[in-house]
């Protein structure tokens, strides 16, 4: 039971992670129609997510990460999570975004693959099976739309990368760190890099133009932002890079799920059949892992 604690605990903190992702798709809506642009809505995103935190930090005194730990940090959000955004939105111009969300969900089998090649983890029949199960369930929730111009498929796949070099640098190297003040530097960083993109484009910082607009902005600094990265670094600490990532997947579900509650979107059978393969998925990744009771038992 004690095995297992850590590992369901790790699981609910992923799932709420992709829960508040997946709502950030409809608050972004009502951020563009305040008249954000997008990298005025990331820079704001992450300055008041940092901001939210760094009194915790300070007050609560929490260790700061320091050494590998603090400049892995540093990377995924300076680079990593800019580098992610950016190459999301550019391939939105490129390729239909069917095609450019589907590429994205390439990561979890990315993290998989990267971490047995660099990091010499095993592939067991059960990570195989679970990749399997949320891949298949990804495709019938969004469609196996895969079309557009080759620099945009390039540009989904390279997102999909870089958010898989994140997922590695916090599964790796921050493990030890506090997760709360983990996040607030990844928050600072990003609205650094963020920051820097809105001078280079030169149109200015743009901010919201009503109050919806401003409701929309702090539910994604707070609840897309905050909750869904401390939760993923709570999980990830538990389970690993790879089954978070995995069970990360479970995001587009609940993006569909609000979007009918919220927009009045329609929810089809298969974007239904897909959430059902994904929460399999996330399920089988959930469980004790049967080949380590049978080493435990020969030991």
């Amino acid at each position: 039971m004690e095995s297992r604690s850590p590992r369901l605990w790790g699981t609910v903190c992923v799932l709420v992670s992709a829960t508040a992702f997946g709502s950030m798709a409809i608050f972004a809506k009502l951020a563009y129609a305040a008249g954000l642009t997008t990298s005025s809505l990331l820079f704001l995103r992450f300055t008041l997510a940092g901001l939210c935190l760094l009194p915790i930090v300070l007050i609560g005194r929490l260790p700061w990460p320091r050494g590998s730990a603090l400049l892995a940090l540093l990377v995924m959000g300076g680079v990593c999570y800019t580098g992610n955004s950016q190459t999301f939105f550019m391939a939105l111009n490129y390729a239909p975004a069917g095609t450019v969300a589907l590429l994205l969900y390439l990561y979890p089998v990315l993290v998989m693959l990267l971490s047995a090649a660099l990091f010499g983890e095993t592939l067991t029949a059960r990570k195989w099976l679970a990749a399997g199960l949320t891949f298949s369930g990804l495709v019938v929730t969004l469609g196996l739309e895969l079309s557009g111009q080759p620099l945009g498929i390039a540009l989904g796949v390279a997102s999909a990368l870089i958010y898989s070099c994140y997922i590695l640098l916090g599964g790796r190297f921050t493990t030890g760190s506090h997760p709360i003040s983990s996040a607030c530097v990844v928050f600072l960083a990003a609205s650094v890099s963020n920051g820097l993109i809105v001078l280079a484009q030169g149109d200015g910082l743009v901010w919201p133009h009503n109050a919806a607009g401003w409701l929309a902005l702090l539910a994604i600094a707070l609840i897309c932002t905050v909750l869904a990265i401390v939760g993923f670094l709570i999980g990830i600490k538990r389970i690993g890079a790879t089954q978070a990532s995995m069970i990360s997947t479970f995001e587009p579900v609940v993006t569909v799920l609000l979007a009918a509650a919220w927009l009045g979107e329609a929810v089809t059978l298969s974007q239904l059949l897909g959430g059902v393969l994904i929460l399999a998925g996330v399920w089988l990744l959930s469980r004790p892992a049967a080949e380590v009771a049978v080493s435990d038992i020969h030991e």
